[in-house]
């Protein structure tokens, strides 16, 4: 009995170490000098560690990343992936997209850092052709479903359903995305930038998707979603310039949801 105690707390003191190791790594990863400073500075609004966390983010998976943008969390996730696991981020064919051949430069620039990194094509609703299917631990998606909802439902579903093809069984589908309050109407275009909670569950719900978690970690209840302009006149945009600026900064980022899906 003792010694099968003693390979149960080794077991458990392995397993508590090698967590351990993954958390100090997506801490190095995040503190690193590869972010670029201004990114860094807002920290405190996106919530980098403890988001990723949530969604259980470990350093040998393989984790997709679906339009990246400027690569905000591509600086974060890449050197955490690089080791271990493998990153891929999906965004518009290059040869097209004066985007994506910006992103490609900034990947080919710093070969340390994201020599490892894929490239795979995501244009909806035209083109998914990013990842293989059941070959991704995580897919990721940070404030772009606002961007997408213009396509109209049947597009967004299939775009869902991507994602959902592309998890292996028991794969986390994390969404972090503008939040508009259920009393205020969501236009079909989402033109505010804000979406719908519920909206995005029931996407996700459409496709087998099972909602595993929400977080309130990029909540802001300062955010009333009613502003001239959107979203984009908060924060890191000010889209409106100077008429009300302060009170745009004093409210800070967008109040944000963030959830976890899994697939069965």
């Amino acid at each position: 009995m003792k010694q099968f105690l003693l390979a149960v707390s080794m077991i458990t003191g392995i397993g508590a170490s090698q967590a351990a190791l993954a958390d100090d790594a997506l801490k190095a990863a995040i503190a690193g000098q590869q972010r670029t400073p201004a990114n860094t500075v807002r920290d405190s609004a996106r919530h980098p560690y403890e988001t990723l966390n949530f969604f259980g983010i470990k350093p040998n998976m393989t984790v997709v990343e679906l339009a990246p943008g400027g690569g905000w969390y591509t600086e974060i996730l890449a050197p955490y992936l690089r080791d271990n696991g493998k990153m891929i981020v999906a965004l518009g064919d290059p040869a097209v997209s004066k985007g994506a051949a910006n992103f490609k430069q900034k990947l080919n620039a710093t070969p340390a850092v994201y020599g490892k990194v894929e490239m795979g094509v995501f244009a909806p609703p035209a083109k998914l052709e990013y990842a293989a299917k059941g070959s991704a631990d995580m897919v990721l998606t940070f404030r772009n479903i606002h961007n997408w909802t213009a396509n109209g439902e049947p597009a967004m579903k299939t775009l869902f359903q991507s994602a959902y093809d592309t998890l292996k069984p028991g794969g986390v589908f994390g969404v972090v995305e503008h939040r508009l309050p259920a009393g205020k109407t969501q236009d079909e275009k989402a033109s505010t930038g804000y979406v719908h909670e519920s909206y995005v569950i029931k996407l996700a719900e459409s496709v087998g998707f099972k909602l595993a978690g929400k977080s309130e970690v990029n909540a802001n209840p300062k955010d009333t979603a009613d502003h001239e302009n959107g979203v984009w006149a908060l924060p890191p945009t000010l889209a409106n310039k100077e008429k009300d600026k302060a009170k745009y900064q004093a409210i800070g980022e967008s109040d944000r949801m963030t959830l976890k899906f899994v697939k069965p």
